[in-house]
């Protein structure tokens, strides 16, 4: 690649319709979080004004129940005193740094995660635009690389501050290119290995890596007068190796607490999220999800070792309650088990540490199981993301699966709720049991077109119990938090109706395929026919009753607008909440 390749995607053409199409979700997910407020201007246009009030910035908009704010990204001009000026997203951040609360210190930062995101977006627009009908079509990782938006709240959702233009190129998601893990021993002195129920370190290895290749690494060991008992083996992310460990655990590699032992014989993929790899060479085998000190979307994307140590057995304790639950089996939920994880502890970072810091974070990896295994005949996968994907004509991706299911719209809509929505609520009511069951973390398999069953991902980090009664084992204690009551139903409110369901509803509504009262009628119904499966929980719906008229608004950009580098404070998630005002709840009194 020469040095002009490396930035061929940004084209001046290709950089104002990045800036367009920023601006426009910046101006649509602000207004909704009540850090702008757009004054009317009659027939549906709208003007924003910048902090020192000469610029303006004018659009139009449809406003969509849950105060979601639809613009048409090609109606927007901006204006400074009489002149027009060209959109341009880095200006659009200073010109309203107070409105925002931008800080001086997270200012320059941010916008470094704007530029990163907007360099993203024009390599998308490289990329052959595949139709929406023809992607619903498509196989699993085709799907997982022919996403374009990213997380639909936040607008600096591709900063990946780390990553130089080149490895942008390399390990992107939407670059789709295979790539070869470096695989690294860790003395057992430093290193520990955990994995669930009937899994056993050195089969398993040799189940993953080929005992060819096992055998290869083991050499490597010997020829430097090593025994491989001694050693457990870790897979690395090429750029964290390359960027972070060759140098920041260089005391490591010197004293043989670490030894390089090459690449890996298997092609991955990169997943969405960045950090976790999709075994292309074998798809049966499973994820590998490494440690990656890059700067994404308001954390830095490690893995703890010391999180890594209790993995396995959280994941077996939330499978034996799945599959133990007539109501979630009878929906088709599973979830796809962290069954093995590594971590490595360096002594002298967790010396100078909190538990919380990044450098505690740098080497560990866990394996999770690979949805492929369990198709049966006909059936595909698709991540959840993709509903909420709209292509280069305005056409979106869960349109296109009801047209090609041939069901009714809400008929479709119902077969999707049922597969991802109910166990969801089954989970919070009878368990007091909260996921993060964003697009990223959820896999739909599809039949058709239509929607059979949803796997839920990312468990050991992400679920959260939050009965302070309930009888847990000593290894899944860490999953417990304590969450003010009145707050604890927004992982329903704010997780799925105001950060899935309200682009999802609003994208079907613009094509006409459904209205929006169609649309939260069906989740209505949904929820009350699972409410009146059973009865025997009528107090907890009660108790935290889900058609109130009204519900917080919990804020995600304010959250990164405040701190980029980590938007929650660990030890207290709920506290860290920015919560403004309320959201009309678009199913009360259905």
């Amino acid at each position: 690649m020469t040095l002009s390749d490396a930035v061929a995607h940004l084209s001046p053409h290709r950089w104002a319709r990045a800036n367009r199409l920023l601006i426009r979700k910046a101006l649509a997910e602000f207004a909704h979080e009540r850090l702008l407020t757009p004054e009317a201007a009659g027939d549906g246009r709208y003007t924003v004004r910048s902090d020192d009030g000469r610029t303006r910035y004018t659009f139009t908009a449809v406003r969509r129940a849950l105060d979601h704010w639809q613009i048409d990204a090609d109606s927007i001009t901006r204006h400074r005193d009489d002149a027009e000026l060209p959109l341009e997203a880095l200006d659009f951040f200073v010109e309203l740094q107070k409105s925002l609360g931008l800080s001086d210190e997270i200012l320059p930062v941010y916008l470094e995660e704007i530029s990163s995101t907007l360099s993203g977006t024009c390599y998308k627009l490289t990329r052959p635009q595949v139709p929406a009908a023809e992607l619903a079509r498509s196989g699993f990782q085709a799907i997982e690389a022919g996403m374009t938006e990213g997380h639909p709240c936040f607008v600096a959702n591709n900063g990946r501050l780390g990553f130089g233009v080149h490895e942008y190129l390399q390990y992107a998601p939407e670059a789709a290119r295979p790539l070869r893990l470096v695989w690294l021993a860790a003395h057992r002195s430093r290193a520990a290995f955990t994995a669930g129920v009937g899994v056993e370190y050195e089969s398993f290895l040799r189940e993953e890596l080929g005992a060819e290749t096992v055998d290869r690494f083991h050499g490597v060991l010997r020829a430097r007068d090593l025994d491989p008992g001694d050693y457990l083996f870790i897979p690395v992310h090429p750029w964290q190796w390359w960027n972070k460990l060759a140098v920041t655990f260089a005391a490591e590699v010197a004293r043989e607490h670490l030894v390089v032992l090459g690449e890996g014989d298997d092609e991955y993929l990169a997943q969405q999220s960045i950090r976790t790899f999709f075994n292309s060479t074998s798809p049966e085998k499973h994820y590998v999800k490494t440690a990656l000190s890059v700067l994404n979307m308001g954390f830095m994307r490690g893995l703890s070792a010391a999180y890594m140590e209790a993995t396995p057995a959280i994941n077996d304790w939330l499978a034996q309650l799945v599959q133990g639950d007539p109501v979630l089996r009878s929906t088709g939920l599973s979830i796809i088990r962290e069954r093995a994880a590594v971590g490595y502890r360096h002594l002298e970072y967790e010396a100078a540490t909190d538990r919380y810091s990044p450098y505690r974070k740098m080497l560990a990896a866990l394996w999770r199981e690979s949805p492929v295994a369990r198709l049966e005949d006909g059936e595909t996968l698709a991540t959840m993301a993709s509903l909420v994907h709209v292509d280069h004509e305005g056409a979106s991706f869960a349109g296109a699966l009801i047209e090609r299911s041939g069901l009714e719209p809400a008929e479709w809509l119902r077969h999707y709720l049922r597969a991802y929505f109910v166990p969801l609520l089954h989970s919070f009511y009878a368990y007091d049991l909260v996921y993060m069951p964003h697009g990223e973390n959820v896999i739909l398999v599809l039949k058709d077109g239509v929607v059979r069953r949803a796997i839920y991902k990312d468990i050991a980090e992400e679920i959260a119990v939050m009965d302070p009664d309930a009888v847990l084992p000593p290894a899944v204690e860490r999953v417990r938090v304590d969450v003010p009551e009145d707050t604890k139903l927004l992982s329903v409110f704010t997780d799925v109706f105001d950060c899935f369901f309200r682009f999802l509803a609003a994208d079907l509504a613009a094509e006409g395929i459904l209205d929006e009262d169609a649309f939260w009628r069906t989740v209505a119904e949904v929820t009350r026919d699972y409410q009146r499966s059973v009865p025997e929980l009528a107090e907890k719906f009660e108790r935290y009753d889900i058609f109130v008229p009204e519900f917080a608004l919990s804020c995600l950009n304010r959250l990164q607008l405040r701190n980029n580098r980590q938007m929650v404070d660990l030890t207290d998630p709920a506290g860290a909440l920015q919560l403004v005002g309320t959201l009309k709840n678009p199913i009360a009194g259905l």
